[in-house]
């Protein structure tokens, strides 16, 4: 073999060999594992809503998906052989998951971002009821009654002296913001509302709501304040999970105490969710709605043993009210087997660990050593091994290049000597 052919040989299996590696040494994408991109079902109303800007940040699918990869998607993820879908959902994004198991048994558009409007109000009480003392007694000032002329508020007076268990069914079953601002700077201490907001981003983050940035603590609309249908379902498994928030939400009517001298006689307030008196098993929610969020919603129910929460986002009142959607999504759930899921909701620190070890595997670590035991294993090689291997391999084609030439050039130096001597 001359070492022109050596050399082409060497070269075809140098290529054989680093090809392969290459390919182990892509990064794997999370998109890999993804479904394809399915339209959700929505229904077209009109006249459309006018346009408003899009909240920010946007959910980076580039990411881990918090969940589990089958909820990685802009659209639709349902498990295979569900139901029929409702045929009345104006809703842009929605989950539909398993409040005792945290399975998420369908989902459109799950981590994207959306304003939460009120439901902003279900991390502010996420991140207060355990702080707060239901029994003291807060008085009333200025600053607890400055939010937007003409939004919801339970009617609280200035100088007025109510109860944080008062103000908590204020805040839960009139979507009162006059009860968010109080609560907020109560539960923020001497950093008052700003304090209490910083809390709320910060639980946000440790039970994995990613998606979920505060401004507010009433969620009026806020620049960057965003949540999502997965992190709003997050948040609402960890509420339902807690007997005092149990019992806010599900109340239907309560006696708001007096304050003379300004009102002697009190006043009784409703729950504004129709959920509660129209679902059979309908446990509570919490509605929402602003210019740029549109009607949102939150709502859970039981079932046969089983108890669902429906969270969505970007609803019309067409061709259905927002509770009547949320009721068909949850019929639609109790309709899904319990051990099908598309995903599940994280437990708190879990989300954080993903990122980290994620971010760990993104490093170029030394190849681990071979496995003692058997079976089928994924092996993946970072860019890293690839370049190793292409090197070690150039090295031997190298190598025995010249080693070819060499033995080529003696032998011709040999011929040419015995020519000589026969000479």
């Amino acid at each position: 073999m001359t070492p022109q052919h050596t050399g082409a040989a060497l070269t075809s299996l140098a290529l054989a060999l680093a090809l392969p590696l290459a390919g182990l040494g892509a990064d794997p994408s999370p998109s890999a594992t993804r479904p394809p991109l399915v339209a959700c079902p929505i229904v077209k109303v009109a006249p459309q809503p006018p346009a408003k800007p899009s909240p920010v940040p946007q959910h980076d699918f580039s990411q881990p998906t918090v969940g589990g990869e089958g909820i990685g998607t802009a659209g639709l993820a349902i498990p295979e052989g569900a139901p029929a879908l409702p045929g009345n959902l104006s809703a842009k994004s929605w989950v539909v998951a398993d409040l005792d198991t945290g399975e998420v048994l369908g989902a459109c558009a799950p981590h994207q971002a959306f304003a939460p409007a009120s439901l902003i109000k279900l991390l502010l009480a996420e991140t207060l009821l355990p702080q707060l003392n239901p029994n003291q007694v807060i008085t009333i000032n200025q600053d607890d009654l400055n939010f937007e002329p003409g939004s919801s508020a339970v009617g609280l007076l200035l100088g007025g002296k109510y109860t944080v268990r008062t103000l908590w069914l204020g805040l839960l079953m009139n979507s009162g913001n006059d009860a968010a601002n109080t609560l907020a700077r109560v539960g923020g201490g001497t950093s008052g509302v700003r304090g209490t907001v910083a809390a709320m981003n910060a639980e946000a983050r440790r039970i994995g709501a990613y998606d979920t940035h505060a401004e507010t603590p009433h969620g009026l609309d806020g620049p960057g304040q965003v949540t999502s249908a997965y992190d709003l379902a997050l948040i609402s498994r960890a509420l339902f999970n807690r007997p005092d928030f149990s019992q806010y939400i599900a109340t239907d009517r309560v006696q708001i105490p007096p304050q003379p001298p300004q009102d002697k006689r009190g006043f009784q307030i409703q729950n504004e969710n129709l959920l509660l008196r129209e679902y059979p098993g309908a446990l509570g929610g919490k509605t929402g709605f602003t210019d740029i969020a549109r009607h949102n919603f939150v709502g859970a129910a039981q079932r046969n043993g089983r108890r669902l929460v429906v969270a969505l986002l970007g609803a019309e009142h067409r061709p259905v009210r927002t509770w009547q959607q949320a009721a068909a999504l949850l019929n639609w759930g109790f309709g899904v087997p319990s051990d099908t899921s598309v995903g599940r909701l994280v437990q708190p620190g879990e989300a954080e660990q993903l990122l980290v070890k994620e971010s760990e595997q993104a490093r170029p670590t030394p190849a681990p050593a071979p496995a003692a035991a058997a079976g089928p294993r994924r092996v993946l090689a970072s860019r890293s091994a690839v370049t190793v291997g292409i090197l070690v391999f150039a090295g031997l084609f190298t190598t025995a290049w010249l080693a070819v030439a060499l033995l080529s050039l003696r032998r011709r130096a040999l011929r040419r000597r015995a020519a000589s001597a026969v000479e």
